[in-house]
Parts: structure tokens; C-alpha cells; sequence
């Protein structure tokens, strides 16, 4: 099992990275503080896969939906940090609204999932097929 970090020496870090520790991990158990920052840092500051512009207004179009306000202020100003504009951030919303608005229906309608899949494929299909021919003028 790999050592574990002090407390201080994680806060030192965290200083160092955010010009202050956050009073949100103040209460994390000293044995699961190191964990807990690391993923912080990787996923929140850190880059992955998806680029933090994106998998912040992901964060603006989710919490939108989970009404978490410290959520939403986060990835909202997260995602100004890393180059999104207002009107980025709207748009993540509008989407939040649009594809939950959606899932009410399907979900409320008991829309047949095995019949939604086999259109969804065949949308698929079409698109592609489409997308690649040159355009009609």
C-alpha cells in the first residue's frame, strides 16, 4: 500500500495550486484527505480526455439538473476559467433542459425501449449515409 501523505504536506500542496485550502476539505478524515485531493486535482483541475472547457460545461448542464448551488457556481465559473462564454454556458443548460425534458417523455410515455434502439440505429445509419454524400444544389 502506497505511504500516505501528511495533512500538512497536502495543504501545502493544495496552497500551492489554489492560493488557499479550501474550507470544503477541512473536514475530510485525515486518512482519506490524500485520496480525496487527488482526484480533485486530477479531474477538476487536471487534464484528461476531455478537455476542462467541456467536462466543465458538463458540469454546468448536470448540476443545473441536481440543484446543487455550490455545484453550479463551481463548474459555472470553472468553466469561464478554462474559456467558456456566457453564452457557452447557457447553451449547456438549455441542452440540460432539452434532453431531461426528453427523458420525462420517453420515460413517462413507457415509450418501447427495444423499438426506440432499432430506430435510434437506423437514425444512425441514415446520418452517416447522408453525411457522406455531397450536398444537392
Amino acid at each position: 500500500m502506497p505511504s500516505q501523505r501528511s495533512r500538512r504536506e497536502i495543504e501545502k500542496e493544495m496552497k500551492e495550486d489554489l492560493g488557499l485550502v479550501p474550507s470544503f476539505f477541512d473536514r475530510i478524515p485525515d486518512k482519506y484527505l490524500d485520496r480525496e485531493w487527488t482526484l480533485f486535482k486530477d479531474f477538476e483541475l487536471g487534464e484528461t480526455l476531455i478537455p476542462q472547457k467541456y467536462k466543465q460545461l458538463m458540469g454546468v448542464a448536470l448540476h443545473s439538473e441536481t440543484k446543487c448551488t455550490y455545484c453550479t457556481l463551481y463548474h459555472t465559473e470553472a468553466a469561464k476559467l478554462f474559456g467558456a462564454t456566457d453564452e457557452e454556458i447557457q447553451e449547456a443548460v438549455h441542452y440540460a433542459k432539452s434532453s431531461l425534458g426528453w427523458s420525462a417523455y420517453l420515460n413517462g410515455m413507457r415509450i418501447d425501449f427495444d423499438e426506440f434502439e432499432r430506430e435510434l440505429e437506423q437514425i444512425a445509419k441514415h446520418v452517416e449515409k447522408t453525411s457522406q454524400e455531397p450536398a444537392h444544389v
